[in-house]
């Protein structure tokens, strides 16, 4: 069974960086394809960023101040993440799913992280 960690998260002012990294184990990982999603306080969880082999794909919102690169020797996946802003802050989940076919769809990934928060300060 795929298990993900994720690590990283803390408070950082508006306009900071942070650096996110989700670390997988079981399972073959260069087949998964793997994203990243937020949830916010009282908001639906949503797509942050993806990234098949070397394909990336990301939401309109973070295009231009967001990376994600992966690490198949080491079984990571990273987010990148620039000029942060407080609408940010959130909990930050890996994901990932068998194939490499891109998806946006929160019910489309099959094992999860637990999570790790993210809160941008003004």
């Amino acid at each position: 069974q795929v298990q993900l960690v994720e690590s990283g998260g803390g408070l950082v002012q508006a306009g900071g960086s942070l650096r996110l990294t989700c670390a997988a184990s079981g399972g073959t990982f260069s087949r998964y394809f793997l994203g990243w999603f937020r949830q916010a306080p009282g908001k639906e969880r949503e797509f942050v960023a993806s990234i098949a082999w070397t394909s990336t794909y990301f939401a309109d919102s973070v295009k231009g101040r967001f990376t994600i690169s992966r690490d198949n020797a080491k079984n990571t996946v990273d987010l990148q993440m620039n000029s942060l802003k407080p609408e940010e802050t959130a909990v930050y989940y890996c994901a990932g799913k068998l194939g490499l076919g891109p998806t946006t769809k929160v019910n489309g990934y099959d094992f999860w992280g637990q999570g790790t928060q993210v809160t941008v300060s003004s």
